[in-house]
């Protein structure tokens, strides 16, 4: 559900009262399905919006028309601005709209509101990937309560090499792609900023007093790290780390051609690292990345005809290579 939709659809609310999806629908310019969807998306994720079935039936927000945005829970307040996260403030079109959200909170959830609104990021674009759908709640909440109260954590995470280790850290985002979160974290050993899976994280739990600094020098290098966490910028960090990523990912490419059908196809599947070179009236020329030689090789092979590859000559031989392994076993 998009960030201005989303905004949007609640000051509609807020204004309307009682509504049909059919009259969001046409409010928001979007299907009735979508608007049926939008309306339960909010319910599910905690926004006291409820429907009415049947003739003279609706949506609307508890307590009415008259319903103010203060009247939100402190639970229904975190469920609104957990989904909306950085989007709201980073878009033009629904900045303004998201601050007078916040100031229409109570003061108490209003630091709250304002620290899911920077410090959580959905990033929807693929990465080449499956997605990872591990039930990992309970470690999630326990983040998103550090993140909120500043407090420091003890972390316990297994590496790729499945060996684990503890570190104390301090939560400055959490970061959803392609149904993977991650927690961005200031180390505090080394003053470093690290990104964790969160499907890796085994614990997290508040680190308290015994491993607080006690030097001088250590607590006056915690007060500094205070200062810069408040100016941390949660998206750009995750842009630069994406983009490192993926080129230490894509440190293989290739160029390819393949009709024009198939270029959402290859788009979805290989993410940020496909891109388009030229578009011509039946076929595209693109190129695509992948860290070796023999995994793009293994995600080109089922295309068979399909998509050739022009470049590069080893890439054409291991294709080849899979091809004759293929034949040999299935030619009877």
């Amino acid at each position: 559900m998009r960030a201005d939709r989303l905004i949007a659809l609640i000051l509609f609310l807020q204004s309307r009262g009682k509504v049909t999806a059919a009259e969001v629908a046409v409010e928001l310019d979007i299907s009735i399905p979508t608007a049926r969807r939008d309306l339960e998306t909010l319910s599910a994720a905690g926004v006291p919006v409820y429907g009415q079935p049947g003739r003279g039936g609706g949506w609307q927000l508890v307590g009415g028309a008259r319903t103010n945005l203060t009247g939100l829970s402190e639970h229904e307040s975190k469920s609104l601005f957990w989904m909306l996260g950085t989007a709201g403030l980073s878009d033009p079109g629904t900045r303004t709209a998201t601050r007078k959200l916040v100031r229409a909170l109570p003061s108490t959830l209003q630091d709250e509101a304002e620290i899911l609104a920077t410090r959580i990021h959905y990033d929807h674009t693929t990465g080449g990937e499956l997605p990872r759908t591990a039930d990992r709640s309970e470690v999630l909440d326990a983040l998103r309560s550090a993140l909120v109260n500043r407090q420091t954590l003890r972390i316990r995470y297994t590496k790729r090499d499945s060996t684990s280790d503890k570190t104390t850290a301090q939560p400055l985002g959490l970061v959803a792609k392609a149904g993977t979160w991650y927690l961005i974290a200031r180390q505090q050993d080394d003053n470093s900023t690290r990104t964790y899976r969160i499907d890796r994280i085994g614990e997290a739990e508040p680190a308290g007093t015994s491993c607080e600094q006690s030097s001088d020098r250590a607590t006056t290098q915690a007060q500094s790290e205070t200062v810069d966490d408040d100016h941390f910028d949660l998206e750009a960090y995750w842009t630069a780390y994406v983009g490192e990523v993926e080129a230490l990912r894509s440190s293989v490419t290739a160029e390819i051609r393949c009709p024009n059908w198939a270029v959402p196809i290859l788009s979805t599947h290989f993410g940020g690292y496909f891109t388009v070179i030229d578009e011509g009236t039946e076929f595209t020329i693109a190129e695509v990345g992948a860290n070796l030689v023999v995994a793009l090789a293994e995600q080109l092979a089922g295309w068979g005809r399909t998509v050739e590859v022009l470049s590069p000559p080893e890439l054409q031989s291991e294709l080849a290579r899979i091809g004759s392994e293929l034949s040999a076993l299935y030619d009877h």
